[in-house]
C-alpha cells in the first residue's frame, strides 16, 4: 500500500518534476515533515525564558509584538534561478553576442534574457530547456507576473510546466489561505496572491484548476467577507464541468451565505456568476470552431 513517507516523497517529486511521477497521488493536501516549532515547544520555551530572563528582543518575537517576517518571498520571488547558475561574465557575453545567435537553432535561449515580445517570437523553439531548468517551484508566482512568459506557456501548451504550477498553486494556496491559518496577519498577503492569479487567468483566457479544487475544498468554510472581491473574481474562472459537482461544490456553499448576507454580497455573487456564464460560453465558442477548421 502506499506509504505516508513515500507518498510524501513522490509529492516532492511531482512538485520538482511532475513529468516523472506518473501515478496518481492523493489530492489532500497533508503535511508529513511537519515543523518541530510547535506549540508545545513554544510554551516550553516560555517558560524557560521566564524563570531566566530574557531580553526585551526576545520578548517581543515570543508575544507577537515585534514586525513579521514578510512572506512574499514564498511566492514573489523574481525569475533569476537561471541567471544566478551560469558566469555573469558569460551572460554579459551571451548578452552582446545576442545578434549572433538568435537564429542558431542548436542553443537554448536563457530565460533571464528574454525582455521583448519579439525575441519571444524569434527564439519559441529554443525556450523549453531553459525554461524548464528556471522554474523551481519558490519562482512560479514570477511566472503569473511575466507576459511574455504566459504568452509561452499559452502557446507551447507544455504540459510539465503546467503540472508544476498545478502543484505549486495548490500547495501556495493552501498554505496562505487567510481564513484556514492561524495568523491573520497575512490577509493582505493573500489578496494580492488571489489578485495576481486572476490577472493571469484573465491573461490566458483560461482559469486554473489548482484554484477550482482550492474553491471547492474551503468555499464551506468561507465567511463571505474575507478576500471577498478577490474570491468572487477567481470563482469566475471556474472551468465548465458536470452540473452536479458544480451545484454540490459551487453553488451550494454560496447559497447559505447569499441567503444570509448583505445586498452587496448578492449583487456581487450575481455579477460573478454571470461573468462566468460569459466565460463558459465564450470557451465553448472557440471549442466549436476548433472542431469546425480541423
Amino acid at each position: 500500500g502506499m506509504q505516508s513517507h513515500l507518498q510524501a516523497l513522490l509529492s516532492l517529486y511531482k512538485l520538482f518534476c511532475p513529468e516523472l511521477v506518473t501515478i496518481t497521488l492523493s489530492g489532500k493536501m497533508k503535511t508529513y515533515f511537519k515543523n518541530p516549532e510547535g506549540p508545545w515547544k513554544a510554551a516550553i520555551s516560555a517558560v524557560r525564558q521566564r524563570n531566566q530572563g530574557t531580553s526585551p528582543l526576545s520578548q517581543a518575537v515570543f508575544l507577537g509584538t515585534s514586525q513579521p517576517q514578510s512572506r512574499k518571498r514564498k511566492w514573489n520571488a523574481q525569475l533569476v534561478i537561471s541567471a544566478s547558475s551560469r558566469n555573469t561574465n558569460h551572460l554579459e557575453e551571451d548578452r552582446k553576442k545576442n545578434h549572433v545567435y538568435l537564429y542558431s537553432t542548436n542553443e537554448s535561449f536563457p530565460v533571464e534574457q528574454l525582455q521583448t515580445f519579439p525575441q519571444l517570437l524569434e527564439n519559441i523553439h529554443r525556450l523549453e530547456a531553459s525554461f524548464r531548468k528556471a522554474l523551481f517551484p519558490s519562482q512560479m508566482g514570477s511566472v503569473l507576473m511575466n507576459p511574455l512568459l504566459l504568452h509561452y506557456m499559452n502557446c507551447v501548451k507544455d504540459e510539465s510546466v503546467y503540472l508544476r504550477l498545478y502543484y505549486w498553486m495548490g500547495q501556495m494556496l493552501q498554505q496562505e489561505c487567510a481564513w484556514c491559518v492561524v495568523d491573520k496577519s497575512c490577509e493582505e498577503e493573500f489578496k494580492s496572491f488571489l489578485e495576481t492569479i486572476y490577472k493571469a487567468e484573465c491573461f490566458l483566457q483560461e482559469g486554473f484548476s489548482a484554484c477550482e479544487e482550492f474553491l471547492y475544498k474551503t468555499l464551506p468554510l468561507w465567511d463571505g467577507c474575507c478576500c471577498r472581491s478577490e474570491i468572487l473574481r477567481i470563482v469566475s474562472w471556474i472551468p465548465l464541468s458536470s452540473s452536479s459537482e458544480i451545484k454540490s461544490y459551487l453553488y451550494d456553499p454560496l447559497a447559505q451565505l447569499f441567503y444570509t448576507s448583505s445586498l452587496s454580497f448578492k449583487c456581487s455573487v450575481l455579477e460573478r456568476l454571470k461573468e462566468l456564464l460569459q466565460n463558459w460560453l465564450n470557451c465553448s465558442i472557440v471549442q466549436v470552431d476548433l472542431e469546425l477548421s480541423s
